[in-house]
């Protein structure tokens, strides 16, 4: 890990709005990474000892410990991470969830009876399948939703007996780190709960050491890449959720201003356009083009930028001023290439107004890539199967979503798009905890959810009792 960052200097935390230092946060030197992981070893002994039941008392005590704290916690957030505090609640209010939920996944890690008479001359032999912990889990966390994607991992990894390492993104570290010590109060195992605060570097560590036996890393698809490359040298397990190009299809007979209303939610009007699955790129058939553009026009006006502390902001600012030079950039390329913006203005530092773009080509780079920020762009379709060949023709594939009255066409359609999951009706943006999350192709593979995270991070074995029904 030779870096700069190395050195155990503390890095400066902004609110990104404003600028003012919000905190430092420690970065983890070479010798203190090593020694975590050191320590996650002693501990994930500890876990795979502790009954299921107490797993489950302990991610209960912790949801409790968020829930006490909500408030306080949703406007850390907000100022660090720049998402309207209404938005910060909902994630915050998600994490509980998730920790409940898997407190009672904990209980339910089930393994099978499988019937050996299936083969001639078993028959009077016993086989089951247990599953167990895989160990250390190392969770890298994006500075989108860091909260919720840290409950994703976490929970997940605790539940199942595992000891788990937490990188917490650079940018927004804080209000990690103190739900860290709500963790460590509640009574795990030492060192079963971890927060190593550190850059690129330090996620570069975690993959390629022996004592770590997952990664998870919700990130962009080339810091996945480099990730996996580097577990591949000890074939560590990876649990990759990454880059995303969600697109959007309104059909002609679809209801315009619901169709709107989902892209202003789904896009404009939520994490600041900062989210993997958000709606990316909407395709509308000829027939209901304008009559769509129109009302996105109307209700993206509506938005209100500014202080993302302040309860009237439907937008704040991005997470840093470089991020939001890049949408700028992305809006003037995608101008350059004939787009046209009919809702939008110029960016102020870190603050990026929602931005409509009309009439993109279909290969323009502002649909060939996503635009981490708050912008809508436009592409007129023929007909739905147009939409599916565009849509399909990215090396991405996340969420997709269909507006349309017609439940065969949907269905039609549903089948078609190369994706994880689809969306009838509604917005790219929906992540339940319970639903598998994950998508094809350059965004990973991986699948998060309650009832399914448990089976990547347990390893299955089979248990043969000879003579066992003699």
């Amino acid at each position: 890990m030779k870096n700069p960052l190395t050195d155990g200097r503390a890095l400066l935390v902004h609110n990104p709005g404003t600028g003012a230092v919000l905190g430092e946060m420690p970065v983890a030197t070479e010798d203190e990474a090593r020694a975590a992981v050191r320590a996650a070893q002693d501990a994930r002994t500890a876990m795979a000892a502790t009954p299921a039941h107490e797993r489950a008392r302990l991610l209960a005590k912790v949801a409790d410990g968020i829930a006490a704290r909500a408030e306080e916690l949703a406007r850390d957030l907000a100022a660090e991470n720049g998402k309207p505090i209404r938005q910060t609640r909902e994630e915050v209010a998600a994490a509980v969830r998730i920790f409940r939920g898997f407190a009672g996944e904990a209980t339910r890690i089930f393994g099978r009876q499988i019937p050996l008479d299936a083969v001639p001359g078993l028959e009077n032999h016993l086989a089951v399948t247990v599953r167990e912990p895989i160990g250390v889990v190392a969770a890298i966390v994006p500075f989108n939703y860091p909260v919720e994607l840290w409950a994703h991992k976490a929970a997940a990894a605790l539940a199942a007996g595992n000891a788990v390492i937490v990188k917490p993104p650079e940018k927004c570290p804080l209000t990690l780190m103190e739900i860290g010590r709500i963790i460590e109060a509640a009574g795990f195992p030492e060192a079963a709960h971890q927060i190593v605060p550190g850059g690129p570097e330090l996620a570069r560590f975690l993959a390629s050491t022996d004592g770590v036996q997952m990664i998870s890393l919700t990130g962009s698809t080339a810091a996945g890449k480099a990730l996996a490359e580097l577990a591949a040298g000890t074939l560590k397990r990876t649990h990759l959720e990454l880059g995303g190009n969600d697109a959007l299809i309104v059909c002609a007979d679809a209801d315009v201003e619901r169709a709107a209303e989902a892209v202003v939610l789904g896009r404009l009007a939520r994490g600041n356009g900062q989210i993997c699955c958000a709606v990316k790129r909407v395709y509308v058939e000829d027939g209901v083009y304008d009559a769509f553009a129109e009302a996105l026009e109307a209700q993206a006006r509506k938005l209100v930028v500014g202080d993302q502390l302040d309860e009237a902001t439907d937008v704040g600012p991005l997470i840093t001023e470089p991020a939001a030079v890049a949408v700028d950039q992305a809006i003037r390329a995608a101008v350059s290439d004939g787009a046209r913006v009919v809702v939008g203005g110029p960016r102020d530092g870190a603050f990026v107004p929602p931005t409509v773009l009309v009439d993109v080509a279909p290969h323009a780079e502002a649909v060939a890539e996503e635009i981490f920020g708050p912008v809508a762009p436009l592409l007129r379709v023929s007909d739905a199967l147009e939409a599916v060949r565009l849509a399909n023709d990215s090396p991405y594939g996340l969420q997709a979503a269909i507006f349309t009255r017609d439940i065969g066409r949907a269905f039609s359609v549903a089948r078609r798009l190369q994706v994880g999951a689809v969306v009838i009706n509604g917005s790219t943006a929906l992540r339940a905890e319970n639903l598998p999350f994950g998508g094809v192709k350059l965004t990973g593979g991986a699948r998060e959810g309650l009832h399914d995270t448990l089976l990547d991070m347990t390893e299955q074995k089979t248990i043969i009792v000879m003579d066992g029904l003699a």
